[in-house]
C-alpha cells in the first residue's frame, strides 16, 4: 500500500516537476513531499533526510533553502491542480491568517504579534492564507508571510533574511490578501464568493477592492463599525448663516453595527449537518450602507464618513452568548439561510491550517530565510492537495460501490462530506474534528 501512494504521488506531481524544469529538482521535490506525508513526528529537513534512503541532507536542504528555481511557476501549477479538485462557480475563496510560533529573533518575519489562531500575542511568524474550497473540501493555494513594522523599518535585517527587494515594503494583511487574490484569479481558479474574518472585513479598502474586481464577498465586521439605514438620503443642509453648503450630507445619522441589529427579529438558522447533528445559531440581517465613503465635515464640525454601497449586515448569536457581525454584498434577494451558509463556510480553512501543521509539518521549518520558508510552505500545500485528491478519489469509489437505492438516499450528504482526510500515512485515515464555527 505504501508503494501505491508513492507511485500515485510521482504521477500526480508531473505538472509540478515540469514547472521546476531541472532533473535534480525533479528528484528533490517528490522526496521532500514524500517526507512531509510519510511517518515521523518531525518534518524539518534533517529528520526527513534521515528517514529517506537515497536523498541526503545537503541535497534536500539545498533544494528548499538555496536552489535556484521559480516558486511562481510551481504556485501556478498548484492553483490549477486545486481548481481541478474543487474549483466551482458556487465555491469559496477563503482568506485568513495562521501563526507559526518561533523562538528567537532571526527567522524572517518573527516578532511579538497577535496570532488569531493562538488567541493571544506571541513571538511568531504570521502568514496570510488563501484556500479554495467547495463541498466542504478545502485546498490551500497560498501562504504569504506578513512582515511587521519592526522588520520593514530595518533594511539590514531584511537583507540578512534574504527578503526580495520587491517584498520589503510595508503591507497590511488585507493588502497582501488582495495581491494573493489577484494571483489566484490570474491563474484561472473558479470560485463564487470571497470569505474572510473581521481582521480583513473591517478594512474598507479591502472590501472596496473586492467589489472593484466584481467579486461577491461575505466578511466579518467589527460590531463598532458605523452603518446607515439602506434608505439614507443625501441632502443639502440649510445653512442658517453664511454661504450655502456645497456638498450633500446624510439625512440620518449612522449607528454601530451592533445597535443597528438590536431591534431586528432574530431567527434560528441551520446551515449544515455536523458530526453531532444540524449546526444552528440565531441570525438577523438587514440592508444597510456602511459608513466607509469619503470623509466630510458636518455642520457641528464633526468629521463623518459618508454612506457606501448598499450591502447586507448580518448578526450571529451563538449558544455561548457570543455575538459576531458580518457584512456581504450578496444579492438583495438572498435568503437568511444563504447568508448564514456563506458566512459559516469560512471554518473550512481552519481545518486546512490544522492539517498542514499537525500532519504535514508546516510549522516545522528551521531555516531563517524568506525563500526557504515560502518554499517549505509551498511543499506542504502541494502535499495537502495530493492527499485531498486521494480523499476525493476514495469517496468517488465508495459512492460507485453503493447499491442504487443507498446511493440515491445518501447522494446529497456524500457530496458535502466526501470522507475524512488521510492522516500522516495515506494508508490510514483519520477524521479531523469538525466544530460548529
Amino acid at each position: 500500500m505504501d508503494r501505491d501512494w508513492r507511485e500515485d504521488l510521482e504521477a500526480w506531481l508531473a505538472p509540478f516537476i515540469e514547472a521546476l524544469g531541472h532533473k535534480a529538482r525533479a528528484r528533490m521535490c517528490p522526496a521532500y513531499i514524500a517526507g512531509l506525508i510519510g511517518p515521523g513526528d518531525r518534518k524539518s529537513v534533517q529528520p526527513m533526510a534521515a528517514r529517506a534512503d537515497e536523498i541526503n541532507y545537503d541535497r534536500l536542504h539545498h533544494f528548499i533553502a538555496a536552489g535556484i528555481w521559480d516558486r511562481a511557476l510551481v504556485e501556478a501549477a498548484l492553483v490549477k491542480a486545486a481548481d481541478r479538485l474543487v474549483g466551482d462557480e458556487a465555491g469559496f475563496l477563503v482568506i485568513d491568517d495562521t501563526a507559526l510560533p518561533k523562538k528567537g529573533t532571526h527567522s524572517v518575519g518573527v516578532a511579538p504579534q497577535y496570532a488569531s489562531s493562538l488567541g493571544k500575542t506571541a513571538n511568531c511568524q504570521s502568514l496570510v492564507s488563501v484556500t479554495l474550497a467547495s463541498r466542504e473540501v478545502p485546498v490551500m493555494v497560498g501562504l504569504r508571510l506578513f512582515l511587521p513594522d519592526e522588520w520593514t523599518s530595518d533594511p539590514e535585517r531584511m537583507a540578512r533574511a534574504h527578503v526580495p527587494e520587491d517584498k520589503r515594503t510595508s503591507l497590511t494583511k488585507p493588502e497582501i490578501a488582495i495581491e494573493e487574490i489577484d494571483r489566484v484569479i490570474a491563474s484561472g481558479a473558479r470560485f463564487g464568493c470571497v470569505l474572510a474574518d473581521a481582521g480583513y472585513g473591517s478594512s474598507g479598502p479591502f472590501r472596496q477592492a473586492l467589489s472593484q474586481r466584481g467579486l461577491s464577498w461575505a466578511v466579518g465586521l467589527s460590531r463598532r463599525q458605523n452603518v446607515y439605514p439602506a434608505d439614507v438620503a443625501l441632502v443639502f443642509p440649510n445653512a442658517k448663516v453664511g454661504k450655502r453648503r456645497k456638498y450633500h450630507v446624510p439625512d440620518q445619522s449612522p449607528v454601530a453595527a451592533q445597535a443597528s441589529l438590536a431591534t431586528e427579529k432574530w431567527h434560528r438558522v441551520s446551515w449544515r449537518r455536523g458530526t453531532k447533528g444540524r449546526l444552528a445559531c440565531r441570525f438577523a440581517a438587514r440592508r444597510v450602507r456602511i459608513a466607509d465613503g469619503h470623509k466630510h465635515r458636518m455642520l457641528d464640525n464633526r468629521v463623518q464618513c459618508m454612506p457606501g454601497d448598499e450591502v447586507w449586515l448580518v448578526g450571529e448569536r451563538r449558544a455561548s452568548g457570543e455575538q459576531k457581525y458580518y457584512v456581504s454584498n450578496l444579492p438583495a434577494e438572498a435568503s437568511l439561510k444563504t447568508l448564514a451558509a456563506a458566512i459559516k463556510a469560512r471554518w473550512i480553512c481552519e481545518q486546512a491550517h490544522q492539517q498542514l501543521k499537525e500532519e504535514l509539518g508546516l510549522d516545522h521549518f528551521e531555516g531563517r530565510s524568506w525563500s526557504g520558508l515560502h518554499r517549505h510552505a509551498l511543499m506542504t500545500m502541494i502535499a495537502y492537495a495530493f492527499l485531498q485528491s486521494r480523499r476525493l478519489k476514495a469517496a468517488g469509489r465508495k459512492k460507485k460501490n453503493r447499491c442504487p437505492t443507498a446511493a440515491a438516499e445518501h447522494a446529497g450528504h456524500q457530496a458535502s462530506h466526501p470522507g475524512p482526510l488521510y492522516a500522516a500515512s495515506p494508508t490510514a485515515m483519520s477524521p479531523l474534528s469538525k466544530t460548529s464555527r
